[in-house]
């Protein structure tokens, strides 16, 4: 059963024998993201008798939402036995089951069965938000963390076998765990004011009793289990300590839920996890829902099964958020909802999170001078890794993003602003040091990918000073770079520089600028490009261009697409050039001057019953368009509108080409054309076959009509 509110590439699967067999582990990415306390290890690299699925990034298939978009399904009696990578008496597993089932699997060490087992189940899973434009059930797969009770050494191996549920295993986080931290001296237990901490009593009043007994100090929470029926409030100048997130347990799916605080709070070393089955926006089902007030922490906490684990509002200056673990989230990991200022969110861990993992959203106040740094973030499930929507000088800094889905990108630095009032990117933005690993998705509403990384002009002009350095790109299904106005407005992208860049196996270009405006590019190295370098064709095609400038010290990405009628496929390449096809059709055109509604873009719209016109009585007036790359154009063919009304004209043209859009040359003098509705309306022009990128014709005369005029202006190689 689905939960419900309101109301690339081929897919390869290999059936293994009954026989175990050993796959090859993959590569692994260093340097950037969160250094943390466990060592992962994927299925798909482990010793197995089930059927490994993937790699797929299909949206809507299990494979696209698994770590490496791989993952290793058994059924009863199967086992994937894993190779301990570390020492370690503890092991979180991640998985999907089938829509409605639970069960559990066997656990052995070494060949010896445990005597628990590990809870598996749909429960959490299959999330639907139809009002989410583009999104299909997602949200496939979920995470169960097991104690060994014994220690295991590298080399040691760790199997789990189904008991007759068919279950996917995707990855297993192997740590250990530190035995439980003792009571703080001065601090006041939980217990003590009669929290139950076999979970079976309501702890909701004894938490609150605590807290109130506690200002300015320490609430301690034992070991145990312990059960909250409501939000707490009025938390402020408190520290609440566990014992460890391994050992003291909340279950909570509405933790703190407060407005405003005096802040000096501090939240550290315990586990919240929730009961949300499903997404509901209007409710507040978040570990933290609200302010913190400033100078306040969270750290060494694992978040898990729940809507979203901080959604911040109002005063948290100066927070700071960090070494912690965010599992399972329906919607956000952490949202910076306005007003953040100050805020580090540094050192977290973020799995199979529902929206956004970390985003920033300017809306009622601007973020400012806060930053996202050394987080792991893999496998968001409906959008970005990390997201920045507005604000003012903001950073995101040395983290690893990898296997977005639908919808989503690594990073998105965007002025998308969802509501009012909203707060556009401001000052500096600085990217730097990130790493991002098959990242960039197909968007169904767009029918077209995004890219790994994203700057979007999606409602307004992105203005503020773009700085993306050090960056690093592999896998990614798509494109690597990507520049667009997903509103659809055809709003600019300006001040972007991209400076020192990997770019590794993307499957079709290193640069898809679908905006106008402009970027600088240095040192940026490609190497396995799919397709072509860039793809350079804005949208609308009449709302400008893209100007890439090269900076030096770029390689491996110096083609252009070539036709921007049709989108680059994954590993494609690019297509020989077809000598009929018009190379005017849909490209940016810009003109001196138009008369009303008569603008350039409508010369190149492929429809001769439009059809721009320049400002009347302002001879000479002039109409250009950008190719894309230089081209050998050898003929021309002008066009009006084919009806009988047109009465018979000459326009006396020149034709004037470029390479670069600053200098012009003339290509073919002026002269007159004729245009007589009974032969078609139009007019062929000959032309050398020299290399030209920008076309521009020059009217100095119209004897039906005192201005210029063109329903198409069609160019072609072939003469």
């Amino acid at each position: 059963m689905h939960k419900s509110v309101r109301g690339m590439p081929i897919i390869v699967t290999v059936a293994l024998t009954t026989a175990l067999l050993t796959a090859t582990a993959p590569t692994a990415h260093a340097a950037a993201g969160a250094t943390l306390p466990f060592t992962s290890v994927e299925a798909e690299s482990a010793t197995t008798s089930g059927t490994r699925i993937g790699p797929d990034h299909t949206q809507g298939t299990l494979a696209s939402e698994a770590s490496g978009r791989q993952a290793v399904r058994i059924g009863a009696g199967q086992r994937v036995e894993f190779t301990v990578p570390r020492a370690a008496n503890a092991v979180n597993v991640a998985y999907s089951v089938p829509d409605g089932q639970s069960g559990t699997l066997n656990v052995y060490v070494n060949g010896t069965r445990l005597a628990r087992t590990l809870p598996v189940t749909s429960k959490y899973s299959y999330i639907d938000t139809s009002w989410i434009p583009g999104a299909r059930t997602h949200h496939f797969f979920d995470n169960a963390r097991l104690l060994l009770g014994q220690n295991v050494q590298a080399g040691d191996k760790v199997a789990f076998e189904s008991t007759g549920t068919q279950v996917t295993v995707d990855v297993a986080d192997f740590e250990q765990v530190a035995a439980a931290a003792g009571q703080p001296a001065g601090s006041v237990s939980v217990t003590s004011k009669g929290a139950d901490p076999t979970g079976n009593g309501d702890s909701t009043q004894a938490f609150r009793d605590a807290i109130s007994a506690a200002q300015g100090g320490v609430v301690w929470i034992p070991p145990g289990d312990y059960r909250l029926t409501s939000a707490l409030n009025g938390v402020q100048n408190v520290t609440l300590q566990g014992a460890g997130s391994w050992h003291s347990v909340v279950h909570s799916s509405r933790f703190i839920d407060q407005s405003n605080s005096s802040g000096n709070v501090h939240i550290k070393d315990f586990a919240v996890i929730g009961e949300v089955t499903e997404r509901v926006d209007s409710n507040p089902d978040n570990f933290v829902n609200g302010s913190l007030g400033a100078r306040s922490s969270v750290s060494g906490m694992w978040l898990q099964h729940l809507k979203v684990g901080l959604w911040l509002t109002g005063d948290n200056d100066n927070l700071v958020v960090e070494n912690n673990r965010f599992l399972d989230m329906t919607a956000d990991g952490l949202n910076l909802n306005g007003n953040a200022r100050g805020v580090r969110v540094r050192n977290n861990f973020l799995r199979n999170q529902g929206d956004d993992a970390l985003a920033m959203w300017s809306l009622y106040a601007p973020d400012t001078d806060s930053s996202f740094e050394n987080n792991t973030i893999t496998q968001p499930n409906l959008a970005n890794g990390i997201a920045i929507y507005g604000g003012t000088d903001i950073a995101v800094k040395n983290n690893l993003v990898s296997d977005t889905n639908a919808l989503g990108s690594g990073i998105a630095i965007s002025n998308q602003k969802f509501l009012d009032p909203f707060f556009p990117l401001a000052g500096t933005i600085t990217v730097d040091g990130n790493t991002l690993v098959r990242t960039g998705a197909m968007n169904p509403n767009w029918n077209h990918p995004m890219g790994a990384l994203r700057v979007d002009s999606y409602d307004s002009a992105v203005n503020a000073t773009v700085s993306i350095t050090n960056t690093t790109i592999t896998d990614s299904p798509y494109s690597a770079f990507e520049f667009v106005s997903g509103g659809g407005q055809g709003h600019p992208v300006r001040n972007v520089t991209v400076d020192g860049a990997t770019v590794r196996n993307t499957g079709t270009v290193v640069v898809q600028a679908e905006a106008q405006g402009a970027a600088t590019f240095r040192n940026v190295t490609a190497t396995g490009v799919g397709a072509a370098g860039v793809y350079n064709c804005p949208y609308p095609a009449s709302s400008g261009t893209f100007a890439l400038t090269d900076g030096g010290g770029n390689s491996g990405w110096n083609s252009t697409w070539s036709d921007c009628s049709t989108w680059p496929q994954p590993g494609q390449g690019n297509p020989d050039p077809d000598p009929n096809r018009n190379l005017a059709k849909g490209r940016p055109a810009t003109a001196t001057g138009s008369q009303d509604v008569y603008t350039p873009g409508k010369a190149v719209d492929g429809d001769a019953n439009t059809y721009w016109e320049s400002t009347n009585n302002a001879f000479p007036q002039s109409w250009t368009v950008d190719l894309g790359s230089a081209e050998p154009v050898r003929r021309l063919v002008l066009k009006l509108p084919p009806q009988s009304a047109w009465q018979a004209r000459t326009q006396t043209v020149t034709v004037l080409g470029s390479t670069d859009g600053t200098t012009y040359t003339t290509v073919v003098g002026a002269r007159g054309y004729r245009f007589d509705p009974a032969t078609g309306n139009t007019a062929t022009v000959t032309l050398p076959g020299t290399g030209l990128r920008y076309l521009r014709l020059s009217v100095s005369a119209n004897t039906g009509w005192p201005a210029g005029q063109f329903s198409e202006v069609e160019a072609y190689r072939t003469s």
